[in-house]
C-alpha cells in the first residue's frame, strides 16, 4: 500500500522542520489508482463503501506511532472509508522526511503543529540517519 510520493523531484520529496508545507496535497476527491500511479495521491482503496474526504488541513504534520516506534510524518491525503464490517476507517497518505509515502490509520498518529519539540526531533533524526545510510 506504500507509494514513494516524488513531490519535488529535485530532492526525492523529503521533508525538513523548515520546508515541510511545500508537500502537494491531494484534496477535493478521493483517490484512484491512477491517481496513486500518476503519484498524486499516496493510496487508493477499493474494497469499501462510502468513501469521502475528511475535512483536515492538509498538509498535516503528524507524530505517527507505528511497530517500530514514534516517527515523524506529514499527512498529505485523507479519507474516510467504510469497511467491509460496516465501521468507519479514517485513513490517511503520510509523507516521511525520506519522501518515501506509508499509510496509516488516524487512530495511530497524533496531530502536532511544526514546532513541537518532539516532531521536531523525530525529523532531524530521520534526516541525520538517511544521511548516514547514503
Amino acid at each position: 500500500m506504500a507509494q514513494d510520493y516524488d513531490d519535488n523531484e529535485e530532492d526525492g520529496g523529503g521533508f525538513d522542520v523548515d520546508d515541510w508545507a511545500r508537500l502537494k496535497p491531494f484534496i477535493g476527491a478521493v483517490a484512484t489508482l491512477e491517481d496513486v500511479q500518476a503519484r498524486r495521491a499516496i493510496f487508493a482503496l477499493g474494497d469499501t463503501e462510502d468513501a469521502r474526504t475528511l475535512d483536515m488541513d492538509l498538509p498535516q504534520p503528524i507524530i505517527w506511532w507505528e511497530d517500530d516506534g514514534e516517527q515523524a510524518a506529514v499527512v498529505v491525503q485523507a479519507e474516510c472509508h467504510i469497511g467491509s464490517d460496516g465501521e468507519p476507517m479514517e485513513v490517511l497518505g503520510l509523507i516521511l522526511p525520506d519522501g518515501s509515502g506509508a499509510v496509516a490509520l488516524m487512530d495511530d498518529v497524533d496531530i502536532v503543529d511544526d514546532t513541537d519539540p518532539t516532531w521536531r526531533d523525530l525529523v532531524a533524526n530521520a534526516i541525520d540517519a538517511s544521511d548516514a545510510d547514503d
